[in-house]
């Protein structure tokens, strides 16, 4: 049980590093505000909710796990609630996408 339980917190891990890193180049790679906030909240919510479980498991059923889990409650609750506002902050302010389809600055600039 214990080689299963390590096996299992070792891909938890190893998820939550590769979506840190996978968002941490979105982070540097998209090209506007609304994609980089996208991968901004894909490391925090799946990247730390993963490494947190791994953790937790590697804790057991402990005082540290518990803690573990309200700091992933924590995350799970204020992440996705801070990029929606932040994202409609930015919208409301007047900072278009740059997507197939949106109009462009100078057509929303121009309109009356």
């Amino acid at each position: 049980m214990t080689a299963f339980t390590d096996l299992l917190s070792a891909a938890c891990l190893a998820g939550g590093a590769f979506f840190c890193l996978a968002g941490g180049i979105g982070l540097l790679r998209m090209p506007d505000f609304y994609t980089r906030m996208h991968a901004a909240s894909v490391i925090e919510t799946l990247g730390a909710g993963l490494i947190l479980l791994g953790l937790m498991l590697q804790a057991g059923l402990t005082l540290v796990a518990v803690k573990l889990l309200m700091v992933a409650l924590l995350v799970m609750f204020t992440s996705p609630t801070a990029s929606h506002a932040l994202a409609r902050a930015a919208l409301l302010r007047g900072l278009l996408p740059q997507l197939a389809g949106w109009p462009s600055e100078e057509d929303a600039s121009s309109k009356p």
